[in-house]
């Protein structure tokens, strides 16, 4: 049986991420890069409290992983807008003089065949190290993101990261951390994401899994499709079939104290389109909380726009309407197995998990409530 869906709705505390109000120290900055399948992004923050306040940013879709579907190797064109792209997150991480920095690639670079001569040209055109994480580090970097959106009512937790080349899926077990440090608990989750057991009280990775397929990914396999409804089903339904082995619970999936985040470009867009925001505000999305019915709305109307209204509507924007579907194709999906009225939008992901650990493991962020 899928989870009931219990009355009310709301939205759980939204972290404090604002610009410092004045210049930093350069010593006390951090800044974490992700280069994902479609984007390059970048945060450079100071610890603030068991919080930080970023200082900079950088977003862009460079649409690394283009053609990598059919042919395996990322594209001159793609690899050339990516360069271009991080020289200018070298030239801010340079004009801010930061010194503590994790910088990384997910998907695009694990899977083409021409990576490390990338991974090589960013280097000598850019004098950046990116670093290839591998599924699990990047699926838990995405958990300890979303550690702040915890609520200390929940005893299940679904993390869930669509990607533009993979989706990862965590199930945390919090049914042994006392409601008041759940949020922290997530924030020290470290190892179990190979079975091993948590520490007495302490928050337990039940199960995980890393789908090889994002919003880049999906709607590339089935961009031969010319009807949309047909191709959106067919990408939902293609979704749930790679979701098979994963198994987070033997006998009936639970019905209270179950919440999920949901953290990527596709939900904060759905949650944006909810709120009718045609200009999009990180405050009004972070956070909030949305019921399965309110999300099926969203994507109800998104295919009675078809392809033509996509592209004109204010609240999706030009470098996410063509993602959009597949997106809510996979979203769709994971519904379908889990319905809920209790799941958090996180605009936050790998970026602010990788901040987040660096802070952590300096030991510059307070241990108390977020």
């Amino acid at each position: 049986m899928a989870p009931k869906r219990p009355d009310g709705a709301g939205a759980f505390p939204k972290a404090v991420e604002s610009p410092a109000p004045k210049a930093s120290d350069p010593s006390e900055l951090y800044a974490a890069l992700d280069l994902g399948t479609n984007s390059c992004r970048m945060l450079i923050a100071q610890p603030k409290g068991s919080q930080f306040h970023v200082i900079d940013s950088f977003s862009k879709s460079v649409q690394l992983g283009a053609g990598l579907e059919s042919t395996g190797r990322l594209s001159r064109g793609s690899m050339r807008r990516t360069v271009q792209a991080l020289r200018i997150c070298q030239q801010k991480l340079k004009r801010h003089r930061v010194r503590r920095m994790r910088l990384v690639a997910t998907e695009a670079c694990r899977r083409a065949r021409n990576s490390a001569e990338f991974i090589r040209q960013v280097r000598h055109e850019t004098g950046l190290r990116l670093d290839v994480i591998q599924p699990e580090e990047e699926a838990r970097l995405a958990v300890i993101s979303c550690a702040p959106l915890v609520s200390p009512r929940t005893e299940q937790l679904l993390v869930v990261d669509i990607g533009g080349g993979s989706t990862e899926l965590v199930w945390i077990d919090l049914s042994r951390v006392p409601g008041k440090e759940r949020p922290q608990a997530i924030m020290r989750l470290r190892t179990g994401f190979n079975g091993a057991e948590a520490p007495a009280g302490g928050a337990r990775v039940v199960d995980w899994i890393s789908v090889p397929l994002g919003v880049a990914t999906l709607r590339d396999q089935f961009s031969d499709v010319a009807d949309d409804s047909a191709r959106f089903a067919l990408m939902s339904w293609f979704f749930e079939e790679n979701l098979s082995e994963f198994t987070p619970y033997r006998d009936d999936p639970p019905s209270e104290g179950f919440q999920i985040i949901g953290t990527s470009g596709t939900v904060t867009t759905v949650a944006a389109s909810h709120l009718g925001l045609r200009r999009y505000d990180r405050n009004k999305v972070d956070g909030l909380r949305m019921t399965s019915e309110q999300i099926d709305r969203v994507i109800r109307s998104y295919l009675d726009l078809g392809p033509m209204g996509r592209r004109r509507d204010p609240r999706i924007g030009r470098d996410r309407q063509a993602l959009i579907m597949s997106g809510s194709a996979i979203l769709q999906a994971l519904l379908r197995c889990w319905p809920t009225n209790r799941l958090s939008v996180a605009d936050r992901g790998l970026r602010e998990g990788l901040l987040y650990a660096q802070m952590s493991a300096d030991g510059v962020l307070e241990d108390g409530p977020y």
